[in-house]
Parts: C-alpha cells; structure tokens; sequence
C-alpha cells in the first residue's frame, strides 16, 4: 500500500529540496572494438556506442515524466582508451573527436573514459594518451578525462604523478579563453572505482559487463531539511541516525528509477551510487549541512568530524536500501559546485589544508578546486601526491580536479557556469616540492596491501 504521506514528502523533496536523479549512466565495454587501424577502430567506437546508448535519452526523459523525479544528467563511460591506443597506435586524439561526436549525436551531457590506469607503471598506450588529453580536452565539448596513479595494492606511481601535475596545467592553459575548462575535466584518481557514474571520473572498468547501467542519486538538500526538523539540542547519534532514514528514502528512489531504466533498455542493472552531489543552487549544498548540524560556517574545527559522520550515515542509510550500492557512495566537497563551499572559501574560512584534512573522511578528494594560475606543475603533482597518500593508506578512493586560473588575477574567480559552478581562487603553499617530485619512482604499497 502506498502511504499518502510517504508521497507528499517525496513531492516536497523533489520540488522544494532539490532532490534528483543526478545521473543514468550507462557503462559500455570498447574491448571489442580494438583493431590495429586506428580508424576501423574509431569507427567501431562510434558504432557500438550508438547502438548501446541510442535510446538512453530518451528512457531518462520517459521516466522523468512517469514517476515526476527530475534525471538531471544522462551519461556514457567507456573502457579506458589507453587500451586501444595499445593497439591501434595513431594519434589518440581521433579517439576523443568520436567519443565527442557520438555524445553530441545520442544527446548525452558528457563522456568519461578517455583514462589510463598506470598505479603500477605504463604499458602501451598509456604515455601517448595521457600527453594527449590537453589537446584532447580542448578539442572536445562532452569528453571527461581520469588518469588512476595510485592504489593500496600497487603503491603511487610518481613518475606518473610528476607527469601529471603537467597535463593538468597544460589543459587549463589550452582553455584558458573557456574558464580553464579543460582541467576541470580532468581528474587524478588513487584507488579509482570501476563502476563510478560520475564525470569526470566515470571510466568502465575491465571486470564489468559488456553494458551496465548505473544510477547516481544526490539529495543534499532533503538531508538539511530533514536535520533543520530536529531540536538544536538532539544528540549526535540522533543527528546520524535522521541522516541514516533520510538516506535510506532517497536510496529506494534511486532503485526505482534503476531498475525501470534498466528494463527499458534491456541491459543489466549495475549499482547505485549515493552520493550526496552538491551543486550550486541554493539549499542543495554539503557544506550546509555540516552546518546544519552545528557550525557557524563549513571549515570551522569541528568540520572533518561532522563530515565523517555524514559520509558514515549515508552510507549505512544507502546499504540499508540496496543490496546494489557502489561507486564513490557518501559525501562529495567540490568546491566550485557547493553554495556553501564556495561561501566559505571566498570567506578564507576554507582553505586547500583544511579540504585536504576532510578529504580523509568524504568520499571523494579534493574537487574543483581553483589554484592560482602560476602555480607549478611539481606543486600540483604534491598536491596529487598528498591526496594519493590518504587514499592509500585508508584503503579508500580519492581524487584530485585542480583547475589552475591561468591568466587570470588572483582575487577573480572562475565561473564555469551549469553544475561545474564558480569557484574564488584559493590560495596554494608556495614552498616548493620539485625535488621530491623529481625524483620519480614509486611508493612502495602500504603494510595494510598485504591482505591476502
């Protein structure tokens, strides 16, 4: 029986909180379209894509007019391409021009994939994609692009890191006539998943199904509607457990309009990943919810504890819904994409040590992020380091989208427009690292790798 209030509340979620569908994702295997032509590749690239993701469009918009939940986002990833480039050879490029024009011909938002996993060193393929993506990324409007440099199993590659902190300035630099775009489609990942629905990081992993759809739920601002019902005086515990029950609603939703996808498109039903997106419109921000639960503003001490019970909750609340939760689950802080983010680092109450503190406990790392635009190419490969760090040791995925402002005076802000958001340039320790970073190698894989 379907309870009239249980209806009316997901009403007010939807038209008052900004709850939504955040993304359908459909993850789709290239394996077989590797040829040694880089052109009969390309163009089977094209085809198999096409053939899968044709109607994804069009089941979104049908479900969102069915059951009146807004699918804000409609997606492709793809196997990382590195892997044909190892077969193809030829200039990688041709690969992200026929990933962006099927995009544009399915009508999806964006495609992410465009990635090589080198934690443990380069294979074939894998330098000459990863050179490629700033031009790849200024050439294209819907490619998104991951490169994973470390994991607990493999240790950090800093080699890869060191060349990294270079392809992330190049890419703003070729877009700087586009607001640095470029490098916000571009992130660094230690631990990545492989089921991730999320751009700029989704990439389809080699031990996934040859097509899967996966669904991306976000509902920050049911969250802080749920905790602004509560006594200023409640507990703790009692905060965790509000946030537990709000999650676990949100989650069913999310199953819901999986599962329907799912039927429709006649492909399996992959995960569903919780969580809790942030964007820019007022009262859909993760930043106030931590200070909902008690902070005069989002990076006062107290933060990476609150943030921690969130993550913590939600998860729980999520698992309690779904057998299939995955991905990233939990809390994302990008800043650019949070009102209240964005507040407090314009504020200086948020500053890059202080996210990187949070980034230990939230389900992501440290994400669109505004740096200066001199800021070094060995200082952003620390910076990639030091998150690699948390994520190895902890056993858990992080990430870094640094979008270095080059041209722009410090003081201005970036504005990206749409979910990316606008983000105030936030300042970077000048102490240089190149020494560390020069010297390459690898971080040898944390105790807690040996788990067999």
């Amino acid at each position: 029986m379907l309870n009239l209030n249980d209806i009316m509340e997901t009403i007010t979620m939807i038209q008052e909180e900004n709850l939504d569908i955040r993304t359908i994702t459909m993850g789709i295997s290239l394996l077989d379209c590797a040829h040694s032509d880089i052109d009969i590749s390309c163009e089977k690239v094209y085809n198999k894509i096409y053939e899968k993701a044709k109607d994804l469009v069009k089941t979104g918009e049908y479900i969102e007019k069915k059951y009146g939940i807004p699918i804000v986002n409609k997606r492709v990833s793809v196997t990382p391409i590195s892997m044909l480039v190892a077969v193809s050879g030829g200039d990688p490029v041709k690969y992200a021009l026929t990933l962006d024009k099927v995009a544009k011909d399915i009508g999806i938002n964006f495609i992410g994939g465009y990635s090589a996993l080198v934690q443990k060193g380069f294979s074939a393929g894998d330098k000459e994609l990863i050179a490629s993506i700033p031009r790849a990324l200024s050439l294209t409007d819907m490619v998104c692009s991951s490169v994973n440099i470390g994991s607990t199993k493999a240790g950090i590659n800093m080699d890869a890191v060191a060349l990294m902190g270079r392809i992330v300035r190049e890419s703003a630099k070729l877009t700087q006539d586009k607001q640095c775009i470029g490098a916000a489609k571009l992130v660094v990942f230690c631990n990545a998943p492989e089921d991730n629905p999320f751009m700029a990081g989704a990439f389809h992993g080699v031990g996934e199904p040859d097509v899967v759809l996966n669904v991306g739920v976000s509902g920050p601002g049911v969250v802080r509607a749920a905790l602004a019902k509560l006594p200023d005086d409640a507990p703790l515990n009692e905060v965790a457990e509000l946030i537990k029950k709000t999650a676990f609603k949100i989650t069913r939703m999310g199953q819901l309009v999986g599962s329907e996808a799912s039927k429709m498109l006649n492909v399996p039903f992959g995960i569903i990943d919780l969580s809790l997106a942030p964007t820019p419109a007022i009262g859909d921000s993760v930043a106030h919810i931590l200070e909902e639960i008690g902070l005069e503003q989002c990076g006062a001490h107290g933060t990476t504890a609150a943030l921690a019970m969130l993550n913590d909750a939600v998860k729980k609340g999520g698992v309690m819904a779904s057998s299939s939760v995955g991905g990233l689950s939990g809390a994302f802080i990008p800043v650019s994409e949070d009102a209240g983010m964005i507040a407090a680092a314009r504020d200086g109450v948020l500053s890059i040590e202080k996210l990187e503190a949070m980034t230990a406990v939230c389900s992501v790392g440290l994400d669109m992020i505004v740096v200066p635009g001199d800021t070094t190419s060995e200082t952003i490969s620390a910076i990639i380091a030091d998150e690699a760090a948390i994520g190895m040791v902890n056993s858990k995925t992080t990430a870094v989208r640094l979008i270095p402002a080059i041209g722009v005076e410090d003081g201005s802000e970036l504005d990206f427009g749409g979910l990316l958001g606008s983000g105030p340039i936030m300042k970077v320790n000048t102490k240089s690292p190149s020494k560390m970073i020069s010297r390459g190698g690898r971080i040898p894989a944390p105790l807690q790798s040996l788990k067999n």
